[in-house]
């Protein structure tokens, strides 16, 4: 019935991509972050933020600094530079400004994006055109109120 396999502790194992980092409402972090999971910002957080996971920021939250990531979606504020080697989704509560360096971009009508983006990557040909049209960079500024 009980062996002594049974006395060996066992061990807890967490898997970090996992494990989704919260900064709550009414949360003030001044400050550098550095983590490899996913975070989710509802709070405000002045300092550099850095992860390889996707960042999340909630209508309530507030990045002032920079953020350095693959994926982030936006319904809160930004200001500061935002670097991103994936995609960059704002909804319409958004509120960005700064400076932008992303793959992607996708905006959802009524976000405020008042910033110099440089999107990375080459540009599709349509069909029936010829390549000639492909950069290595292209630059966009875009601004609404």
């Amino acid at each position: 019935m009980f062996s002594s396999d049974n006395k060996k502790p066992k061990q807890a194992t967490m898997e970090t991509s996992t494990q989704q980092n919260i900064i709550a409402q009414g949360t003030k972090i001044v400050g550098d972050i550095a983590s490899q999971g996913p975070f989710r910002i509802d709070g405000t957080v002045e300092g550099n933020v850095k992860t390889s996971g996707k960042v999340v920021v909630g209508k309530s939250g507030y990045i002032k600094g920079t953020l350095q990531g693959e994926n982030a979606d936006f319904e809160g504020k930004f200001s500061g530079k935002l670097i991103l080697s994936g995609t960059l989704s704002l909804k319409s509560t958004a509120h960005i400004e700064g400076e932008v360096h992303i793959n992607k971009l996708s905006v959802e009508p009524g976000a405020t994006f008042n910033a110099t983006c440089s999107m990375k990557g080459t540009v599709k040909s349509l069909s029936g055109e010829p390549n000639k049209l492909q950069q290595p960079q292209q630059q966009v500024k875009a601004e609404s109120k």
